[in-house]
């Protein structure tokens, strides 16, 4: 009987500590406001946003969640880490112009990029703060930029509601610094949670358009589609929609790509747009068992030829290790690409100011 009431009460304790932790608002919401609004999209079909091609999560010899996670978990591998500190550069981004086009990247997939005279920021993560930090720890020298490091933000542009991607402490502690949100379908829930207001926001599903003319450059971003999933921890998956973005102004194009594995959407986006001044390429965090939902090395040299893009910026890479590949393959994957076909690949530590 002694022994029956200590398991339930252990139970009890660990059931109202794994509650204590989902009470976190990094976790947001468990039900969406936008409901009728997702369940409408073309791109929502038997309970759950979907995506162009049959995607299957897992590949190769490791088809489960669990089954993966072990693998992660227990990989032994230490070129997934480097050695030394990366280099970075710390710049002061509240004094640089907004008279020329530039791109600062923070490693893995946050940036700040100024396009038209706007300040556009992409997928900011950049305070660790629990829980985040039971997942992803950044690599020695990459975390030296803050929320306060940066400007006031005339766009803040979110692709997805994966934790290296959608950041609860850096969102929160800019909120009254960015003018305007852009995000797929099922991410304003998690904003207006943490405090954002319905005028910020502007919720998109794929091929829809929002316009601004109200600075002196008219500037037009696309939402476009992508290859990937969505699931922030618990419970049904692709409740939200994942996105790539293009920007438009003063006769110039940044395209965002966001996460997500290869197909026939690069082409297509090429036909619609032409060569893009500047893209942003998911290139890192790859593996045999997640090919459809990432770029491989394999794939990213298709991706780069299908775009034709001026200038090619990659990232998802140099700051957290979320896969086993060695921490420095996505670099030369890259310039290997980038020689091989003659392409203009932007390369510059976290931090440094590009000009594009």
């Amino acid at each position: 009987m002694k022994t029956t009431i200590t398991i339930v009460c252990i139970l009890v304790v660990l059931s109202g500590i794994v509650l204590a932790v989902l009470s976190h608002p990094a976790f947001g919401v468990w039900r969406h406001v936008s409901k009728e609004r997702i369940q409408a999209s073309p791109n929502y079909r038997d309970g759950m946003f979907r995506n162009q091609e049959l995607t299957p999560q897992f590949t190769g010899d490791t088809t489960s969640t669990r089954g993966t996670l072990w693998r992660f978990l227990t990989d032994k591998d230490t070129l997934r880490v480097p050695s030394e500190p990366i280099h970075a550069v710390k710049t002061d981004l509240k004094s640089l112009p907004t008279d020329s086009d530039w791109l600062v990247w923070f490693g893995h997939s946050s940036y700040l990029f100024c396009l038209g005279g706007k300040r556009y920021l992409v997928d900011p993560v950049l305070k660790p703060e629990w829980p985040a930090t039971l997942m992803m720890k950044a690599f020695a020298g990459t975390d030296i930029y803050r929320p306060d490091d940066l400007p006031n933000i005339d766009v803040l542009i979110i692709t997805h509601e994966h934790w290296d991607h959608m950041e609860y402490a850096t969102l929160r502690d800019i909120r009254d610094r960015v003018q305007h949100v852009i995000c797929p379908l099922g991410i304003a829930d998690y904003l207006r949670y943490w405090g954002y207001k319905d005028e910020q926001i502007t919720e998109m599903d794929w091929y829809e358009v929002v316009e601004s003319q109200k600075s002196k450059v008219e500037s037009r971003i696309t939402c476009l589609p992508s290859r990937h999933f969505s699931n922030r921890l618990l419970g049904k998956r692709n409740q939200t929609l994942w996105a790539s973005f293009m920007v438009e102004a003063g006769g110039r194009k940044v395209y965002i790509g966001g996460d997500g594995g290869y197909d026939k959407r690069f082409a297509e986006i090429y036909e619609r747009f032409g060569s893009v001044d500047l893209a942003l390429l998911e290139n890192g965090q790859y593996n045999a068992n997640w090919k459809y939902i990432h770029t491989t090395p394999e794939d990213l040299e298709k991706v780069i030829l299908d775009l034709q893009a001026k200038q090619v910026f990659t990232v998802h890479h140099d700051k957290y290790a979320l896969s086993v590949h060695p921490w420095y393959e996505p670099d030369r994957v890259a310039h290997d690409i980038a020689t091989k076909n003659n392409i203009n690949l932007l390369d510059a530590p976290i931090g440094t100011v590009v000009n594009y």
